[in-house]
């Protein structure tokens, strides 16, 4: 129980490839960001946010203050939703170029972030379009500098150089991965995230926890991989009923952020594969599925597939969620069953019936998990094959419980 000696209260610099300002209070060191801001001559940067949490955090009043106090002028996006479009995005490069913006303010969980990666790269490159960029007819290597203030527990985008938008006229979702988009300061604030919804709280983790099955199993795993993953999967299942039970419970909300962060060094190093490349298509044709819940629904049947590739690995890392497992190829089914159990447990037991999802779907979605730029990527480092008679099962294995 190491956590027990941690001061939460106590800022913490954490050198990933960007810096973090990471614990309670931590929002306070957007002042300092600010005047370095204003060191290196920029006087005008564009915010990019939702509609509506960035004020209710209260984290707006910190940037404000801190701008002003360093002189410099901001133009406001405040219209960037969850699943982010390509449509969005050139809008709100369009309004920081027309202000004359050198530098990208991003405010919010993983959708704000990835729209200010995808813009602070477009504000270099105004030649093209996020389009463009999201298919891939460009490799930019180079960005505006981008500040991330971190508003949810879940996606580690404040950590990685990664970064999601859907092409709306295609059905697509792609993930890019550019060196030039790990944020050049980030901010995770545990303070920030105890107005988080019971949902948001849960899906928001149950994202952290999927990126590390993925990043510890994945043909690109390493031992750092690995590691990180298996401390975010017991952070998670320690903290996440106590931060359900209590969202004002400053411990909880400080380690399950601090786990999505390590998942997000996690994933950086080892990647992902079923999961994400399955649930973008999911999302990409149904804008309003939370991404985590999209997860939370694949996550049983893609283990019920890897297990028996990974059985060591995932006999560990899964021990606090489905204890009893042994690493035998064998215990599959149960271990997807023991994961389904937790998701349930969590408060999540939907399946994709449940969110107008069917049979006659599946062969839609394997199109586009093949289809879509990015995920091909992410398919070939899968533990197994995963041609389209293994994407298709798990889609079906998801339409319903397992344990049915």
């Amino acid at each position: 129980m190491w956590e027990k000696s941690v001061n939460i209260h106590e800022v913490k610099e954490i050198r990933t490839r960007c810096n973090i300002y990471f614990g309670v209070g931590a929002i306070a060191r957007i002042k300092e960001i600010a005047g370095e801001l204003a060191t290196r001559g920029i006087h005008q940067v564009l915010v990019v946010t939702g509609r509506g949490a960035y004020k209710k955090t209260g984290a707006w009043d910190h940037v404000v203050a801190a701008l002003d106090a360093a002189k410099i002028a901001y133009t406001l996006f405040d219209r960037v939703t969850p699943n982010p479009t390509t449509v969005q995005v050139d809008q709100a490069a369009a309004e920081g170029r027309a202000a004359g913006a050198r530098a990208v303010i991003a405010i919010g969980g993983g959708s704000a972030i990835d729209a200010g990666k995808s813009v602070a790269i477009l504000l270099e490159y105004p030649q093209f379009t996020a389009a463009d960029l999201y298919e891939f007819r460009f490799t930019p290597d180079k960005a505006a500098p981008l500040v991330a203030i971190n508003l949810t527990h879940g996606t580690g985008t404040e950590a990685d150089r990664f970064a999601v938008a859907t092409i709306p006229d295609k059905e697509y979702k792609p993930a890019i991965a550019y060196d030039c988009i790990y944020p050049t300061w980030s901010i995770d604030d545990p303070g920030l995230m105890t107005g988080l919804s019971d949902k948001q709280t849960r899906f928001v983790s149950i994202d952290a926890v999927n990126h590390v099955i993925e990043a510890s199993t994945s043909l690109a795993a390493n031992p750092y991989s690995i590691m990180l993953a298996k401390e975010t999967i017991a952070l998670v299942a320690r903290y996440l009923p106590v931060a359900l039970k209590d969202p004002q419970d400053l411990t909880a909300r400080y380690f399950l952020l601090y786990a999505s962060m390590i998942a997000g060094v996690s994933f950086d190093n080892g990647l992902l594969h079923y999961t994400h490349a399955l649930e973008h298509p999911l999302s990409a044709v149904k804008p309003d599925l939370a991404h985590g819940l999209g997860l939370a629904m694949l996550l049983p049947a893609v283990v019920k597939n890897i297990y028996p590739k990974v059985p060591e690995v995932l006999a560990e890392l899964l021990a606090p969620m489905a204890p009893g497992l042994t690493g035998r190829p064998e215990e599959a089914l149960q271990a997807a069953v023991g994961v389904e159990k937790w998701l349930f447990a969590c408060g999540v037991s939907e399946k994709l019936t449940d969110e107008g999802f069917s049979e006659s779907d599946v062969d839609r979605l394997t199109d586009l998990a093949f289809e879509t730029p990015s995920l091909g990527g992410l398919l070939a480092i899968a533990p197994t094959h995963a041609d389209r008679a293994a994407v298709a099962e798990i889609y079906r294995n998801s339409l319903r419980p397992l344990s049915c």
